[in-house]
């Protein structure tokens, strides 16, 4: 449903979280403003991200309310980016760990059970290396790359301004007596998306650091994530176009964003090596790091404070959830801009 031609919102930060906002108020017939910092799209964790879409694995450690706001994320990017992949997620784990799937299971829904025979024709590049396993078959995977380009072509397409190289704190306003910000004539409503580094503005907010490694072999192909719960560092591996591989990724209670460690380096690669050998003859294409925001209780939140709309704390769930608290923070957006009228 299309809302009032005349709203005029500015969306502060082009991570996932801002860019599904400001789509979002475009759709819904808003005037959109985009600002973000880096010089160019992707300067953000978002960036790095697996892009994995799948609920019922994230029900392994995190709340319901997770898996249920995520299921409905795999329709919402398939209907609006190109090269979604709705082939599930596959777990395994070594052999010698095979207790890892009874207890994964316990901790998820949404999954079959998987023998040899199963995981051999799933992918049949890990046929005879495990024997034991989870399939969630309503799962998927998108590139985070690719879908974040496309989504600002979107908004370009429904008229909106792209502003890179701006940073939100100088081409906004400045703090008013109050300590609230004072919004130029022009720039609507304020929906800030800039995740940790609006962390000045939101103390709840902590730093989890993940790292990740990017790699490109023609001697393994998966069809789908493969999720691998190894007994040091449980990682995944999702496979992307050209025989690359995004392999991650960390999580460490840090707010540094200093390059990938050596420790972490070689944790994520042996691991890699242990799911398949072929692995280890990988050409690494990538090392990176980015610290993702969370909240206490790693729940996402919209909240106002002052004059902007926060939409921040998406620790590992930015693409899973970003669609429905867009959602939610578009409809605060043309509630007070309804307001203000």
């Amino acid at each position: 449903m299309r809302r009032s031609e005349g709203t005029h919102a500015t969306v502060v930060g082009a991570g996932v979280v801002g860019l599904t906002t400001a789509l979002t108020l475009a759709e819904r017939g808003a005037k959109v403003t985009l600002i973000e910092r880096s010089p160019k799209l992707g300067g953000n964790a978002s960036w790095l991200a697996g892009g994995m879409l799948a609920p019922f694995c994230e029900g392994e450690s995190a709340p319901s309310s997770v898996v249920e706001l995520g299921k409905s994320a795999i329709d919402w990017w398939d209907a609006r980016v190109p090269g979604v992949v709705r082939e599930g997620t596959l777990v395994v784990a070594p052999p010698r760990d095979a207790g890892e799937i009874d207890r994964f299971a316990r901790s998820t829904s949404g999954h079959q059970r998987a023998d040899d025979s199963t995981i051999a024709a799933l992918e049949p590049d890990l046929a005879g290396r495990f024997h034991k396993g989870l399939f969630f078959a309503e799962e998927g995977h998108l590139d985070p790359r690719v879908a974040m380009g496309a989504i600002a072509d979107a908004l370009r397409r429904h008229g909106a301004d792209l502003r890179f190289g701006e940073d939100g704190e100088t081409a906004l306003p400045s703090s008013g007596p109050s300590g609230h910000l004072i919004p130029h004539a022009g720039e609507g409503i304020i929906v800030d998306c800039r995740g940790f580094a609006a962390r000045p503005m939101l103390p709840d907010l902590r730093g989890v650091r993940g790292e990740m490694i990017r790699v490109r072999t023609c001697e393994v192909a998966l069809t789908r994530a493969v999720r691998f719960l190894h007994p040091r560092i449980p990682l995944y591996i999702v496979p992307r176009a050209d025989g690359e591989f995004m392999i991650g990724a960390t999580m460490i209670e840090s707010a540094e964003r200093g390059a990938v460690s050596v420790r972490s380096a070689i944790e994520l690669m042996s691991a890699a090596y242990a799911l398949h050998p072929a692995f280890g003859e990988a050409e690494i294409l990538e090392m990176s790091a980015d610290v993702r925001p969370a909240y206490p209780n790693n729940e996402p939140r919209v909240e106002e404070r002052g004059e902007r709309i926060f939409v921040n704390g998406f620790y590992r769930h930015g693409f899973l959830l970003a669609p429905a608290f867009a959602d939610r923070a578009a409809a605060l957006a043309f509630e007070r801009a309804g307001a203000f009228a």
